[in-house]
């Protein structure tokens, strides 16, 4: 039985829900924290990105989590090589998840940047990864996952 009566929004909410429970895994079970570590990594991660790449990542996401990733997105904005530190990086997501309770920014990279490996095409996945800084991708999981059915 449909549980919004549309398949569209069924399906978005059972993906997001997998998705969040898997950074629960690493971060406690409150699912508004989860949450809000996919939405500050991912607008993070975006940002970081050239426009086109940002784009092909935003298409693989599921519709609920896509609005949360294109969120105050500005496409004209490029990448600079100088914000693309692991610093610079960490400290983007830290400031963004000041409003809620101290969560390491590392491993909240990590958990979304597993969650992306595993669920995310693997050719896309792997160009996501291949766009960021070495620094940076050394958060990426050592082995891109097969794409499950999300």
């Amino acid at each position: 039985m449909s549980a919004t009566g549309l398949d569209v929004f069924d399906k978005t909410l059972q993906t997001t829900n997998i998705w969040l429970g898997e950074i629960m895994e690493h971060h406690g079970p409150d699912r508004k924290v989860a949450w809000h570590i996919l939405s500050v990594v991912l607008r993070t991660l975006r940002d970081k990105l050239p426009p086109e790449v940002a784009a092909h990542l935003g298409a693989e996401l599921p519709l609920l989590v896509r609005g949360a990733y294109y969120d105050q997105y500005r496409p004209n904005h490029r990448p600079e090589k100088a914000t693309r530190s692991l610093d610079d990086f960490l400290e983007c997501v830290a400031d963004g998840m000041k409003p809620g309770r101290p969560v390491n920014p590392a491993e909240a990279t990590k958990s979304v940047f597993q969650v992306l490996a595993r669920h995310v095409d693997l050719g896309q996945s792997a160009k996501v990864r291949d766009t960021l800084s070495k620094e940076i991708r050394a958060l990426w999981p050592d082995s891109v996952g097969t794409k499950e059915d999300t």
